[in-house]
């Protein structure tokens, strides 16, 4: 008689233990993120959201492939990197479909040179690195044309290439590097485009180095990024609100003092 009432208990105790693994930490959310100033900004979230219940993970990448490879494959819940041109350039061409949760910040991209003190004193032939992503690229492009170094057959065009430059007076020759790298080459060139995470790594302020800048109204937004699976998840949900809380609105005007603007 023990024996058959055994059998059902342990059957029981097996369905609950497979249930038990199968759930998500309801209480956990894993974000990718780049490290200035996202990671700094998602520091400043993490204990409000731990009075709340939610343990906030964040991994810290240096480059701008592997959070949205990650995401896509599941071993994060949500991203914090991007802008929106870029991130539609990724999913046009890796055929995935991430999408934006809100728009949090954004960072006006610069030009920077150790060799010159005005974008006047660039030299004809002068050696100039920018972005090797389409959306970053044509960026650079973009805010060089604004500038006057050349001129883009559509300056608004967020998929502008070297192959749109209609006037390059200067002839200034261009090369193409990874966002991460350009900072570790600017001693090098005498003009280099980089993104404003990148280059407040570095120990650069874009308000007082940058030789050009994006104005306030850049269309490049930094967004909160997921999956279709799980944008309206709780626990994304309540990062989203988070980020754009007044606490984070007051920390990015104190730290950044203009290079880096609340999107909220």
């Amino acid at each position: 008689m023990k024996k058959y009432l055994l059998l059902p208990l342990l059957a029981a105790s097996l369905a609950l233990a497979a249930c038990g693994k199968s759930q998500p930490d309801s209480k956990k959310l894993v974000v990718a993120a780049t490290a200035v100033p996202h990671a700094e900004i998602l520091a400043v979230v993490k204990p409000i959201l731990q009075k709340e219940g939610l343990d906030l993970d964040v991994r810290v990448f240096n480059d701008y492939v592997q959070p949205n490879d990650q995401l896509v494959q599941k071993q994060v819940d949500v991203n914090y990197f991007q802008t929106e041109p870029y991130l539609d350039a990724y999913n046009r061409d890796r055929k995935t479909d991430l999408v934006k949760v809100i728009g949090v910040h954004i960072e006006p991209f610069g030009a920077y040179s150790r060799r010159f003190k005005s974008l006047d004193e660039v030299p004809a032939g002068a050696d100039v690195v920018i972005p090797n992503d389409p959306s970053n690229n044509s960026r650079a492009l973009i805010l060089l044309h604004k500038a006057g170094l050349i001129t883009l057959k559509d300056p608004t065009n967020a998929l502008a290439t070297q192959r749109d430059i209609i006037a390059n007076p200067k002839q200034l020759k261009f090369r193409e590097l990874d966002s991460a790298m350009l900072p570790r080459v600017l001693d090098q060139v005498d003009l280099a485009l980089i993104n404003t995470n990148y280059a407040l790594d570095a120990g650069l302020n874009p308000t007082q180095d940058a030789l050009a800048i994006e104005s306030k109204d850049s269309p490049y937004v930094n967004f909160l990024v997921a999956r279709p699976d799980n944008k309206d998840d709780a626990r994304v949900q309540q990062l989203a609100k988070a980020l754009t809380s007044p606490e984070v609105k007051a920390f990015i005007a104190e730290k950044y003092k203009g290079a880096v603007l609340p999107a909220f």
